[in-house]
This record gives C-alpha cells, sequence and structure tokens, in this order.
C-alpha cells in the first residue's frame, strides 16, 4: 500500500506503508488500548521522610546491635505503630 506526503519541500514522494493488523487475544476478542494514570505520588514521599526520621530517631537510641536491629524493623513499620497508638488513646473514654 502506497501513501502521498502533502509536504512544501517534498509534494511527490511516496512512502510505502504495511497494513496494521489489530492483535487479538486467546478470546478472540481485540485489545483495547490501556490508560494508566497514577497520581498521589507525594505520600511516598512523606512514608520515605518519615522512614529516615524513624531509623534516625531509634537506631540514634539503641545501645546494643539487638536493639539497632529492632529499630530498623521499628523504623520500617513507624505507620502501624502510630495506628495503632492513636487508636489505643481514642478508645480511652
Amino acid at each position: 500500500m502506497t501513501t502521498e506526503l502533502n509536504s512544501n519541500a517534498q509534494d511527490d514522494q511516496k512512502i510505502e506503508t504495511e497494513e496494521m493488523t489489530p492483535s487479538v487475544n486467546p478470546a478472540g476478542q481485540e485489545n483495547p488500548e490501556i490508560n494508566m494514570q497514577v497520581r498521589g505520588g507525594s505520600s511516598n514521599a512523606v512514608y520515605g521522610l518519615g522512614l529516615i526520621g524513624a531509623w534516625v530517631f531509634y537506631i540514634g537510641r539503641a545501645t546494643s546491635f539487638r536493639q539497632g536491629i529492632q529499630g530498623f524493623f521499628k523504623g520500617l513499620f513507624w505507620p502501624a505503630f502510630l495506628v495503632y497508638e492513636l487508636l489505643k488513646f481514642l478508645d480511652k473514654e
């Protein structure tokens, strides 16, 4: 199949193009075009800063290797500790 390009510099240039066939999945249906949008990336930055701050806090207070390892894992899971303590505080009525 050939098509003609209409441009100022090359009026009569021909370009050969191949016909594109749509891809078909095993069920026999055409694959729809996927449009993926990612939003809310600022929460990752907040978690990352909290992670570093928690590591500095917990590992800085450690007096032994074991407490340093515990501090590392506490730094990873600080949001769970925060939510737990908040719910425990709100339960005291």
